[in-house]
């Protein structure tokens, strides 16, 4: 049996909140995991037991609204799963969250990056706002980089995550940071920090994204759930940017999200214009005695490989490189639907209502010899002769 009859009988359908408990089938079966764009789940790279999918389960949560879950199944039995979101506010770039898909250990059944691109194309023809996609692998993980080249995926930019322990994060707020400008960051800040943003980034980097200034406001929702996890007692986020009063512009940008939970990292983007690169000891500095006295000093964040001054700087402080990955993009054209074709008899009495009715109109004036002054001179529409009409 071929592939492609194989793939007639696998059916991908959304996965809805009351049915997330249907991914955990029974068995004690393989999976194969690739791409974990949002580096905010623990579920481990390569091989894993079916025991794992029920951290996905969790992902088909109400209040993430945005975020999509497609499950292939065969046979009543699922074989993959994938989680898709909008990237930014316009919705025009999606990223790919995850894709799990079971190992093919039977015959008769799709192999495992089959079955992978099978969800990806259903999420390319389905989510028609989607113009482009995102991706973010492990430089290790050739399923994943195989799954994402086949599917026409190209290489955007490299990341490298760093962790700094407790004693280097304690020498560095040892120090203290030359930031006057230091002020906290609110939403009537967005379109600062969304020009700092644009221009820290190359411009093909810059098109993929699409960025708004509303993509940096933050939403009623969100500041609702982050309001949640601070009184339970889970994260806190503290942000902060650097205004430069000459140019009327922030320079450098951080946001630090500390974690309440001594076996979590605290985590934190940061973000320095390409003309103040100074910024970056002072600015890891200012994190480092925000940090002081949390239960778990050690912070992780990220460059990329068009920062060669972020990177020099964290392998001058001793920070240690615990992963690399590859970011991936492609573009999606959805085909327009064709507008119902004008009947043959509908055309006809359009054109009727266009045909001139033959009254005659004023075309110029000509003098009138006997009467001494001058008199229009008329022509019908349907004649084409130059002559007047006594």
């Amino acid at each position: 049996m071929t592939s492609a009859n194989q793939s007639e009988s696998v059916i991908v359908r959304p996965v809805h909140f009351r049915g997330s408990e249907k991914l955990m089938p029974d068995g004690g079966s393989e999976v194969v995991n690739c791409g974990d764009f949002t580096h905010q789940h623990a579920l481990p790279d390569g091989n894993g037991s079916w025991s794992q999918w029920q951290q996905l389960s969790r992902l088909v949560n109400p209040l993430k609204s945005k975020a999509a879950t497609f499950a292939a199944e065969c046979k009543h039995t699922v074989h993959g799963v994938i989680q898709v979101s909008p990237f930014n506010s316009t919705r025009s770039t999606w990223r790919i969250d995850r894709v799990i898909v079971k190992a093919a250990a039977k015959q008769g059944l799709i192999l495992d990056l089959d079955m992978a691109s099978l969800l990806l194309r259903h999420c390319f023809e389905n989510i028609v706002e989607a113009h482009t996609w995102i991706s973010e692998t492990n430089i290790n993980d050739a399923f994943g980089l195989a799954l994402y080249r086949q599917n026409g995926f190209q290489p955007l930019a490299y990341v490298t995550y760093w962790s700094i322990d407790g004693e280097q994060i304690s020498e560095l707020a040892d120090h203290e940071p030359d930031l006057p400008n230091l002020l906290p960051v609110s939403n009537a800040d967005a379109q600062l920090i969304y020009h700092l943003e644009t221009a820290s980034m190359p411009p093909q980097l810059r098109q993929v994204f699409d960025h708004q200034i509303r993509d940096f406001r933050t939403r009623s929702i969100a500041g609702v759930r982050a309001q949640l996890r601070r009184w339970l007692g889970q994260s806190e986020s503290v942000s902060a940017y650097v205004f430069e009063p000459q140019r009327k512009a922030a320079i450098g940008y951080f946001n630090l999200r500390l974690s309440q939970n001594s076996h979590q990292p605290n985590r934190a983007k940061l973000t320095v214009h390409p003309a103040y690169t100074w910024l970056y000891p002072e600015l890891m500095t200012q994190m480092a005695q925000v940090l002081q006295g949390s239960a778990n000093p050690t912070l992780q964040l990220a460059s990329v490989d068009y920062q060669p001054e972020r990177e020099s700087y964290f392998r001058q402080i001793g920070a240690t490189e615990v992963e690399h990955t590859v970011m991936m993009s492609r573009s999606v054209w959805h085909k327009i639907r064709e507008s119902k074709s004008v009947s043959i008899e509908g055309l006809q009495d359009v054109l009727q209502g266009l045909q001139p009715s033959g009254k005659a109109i004023p075309s110029r004036f000509s003098w009138d010899a006997v009467n001494h002054s001058l008199r229009p001179s008329h022509r019908r529409q349907d004649d084409s002769s130059e002559g007047t009409l006594g």
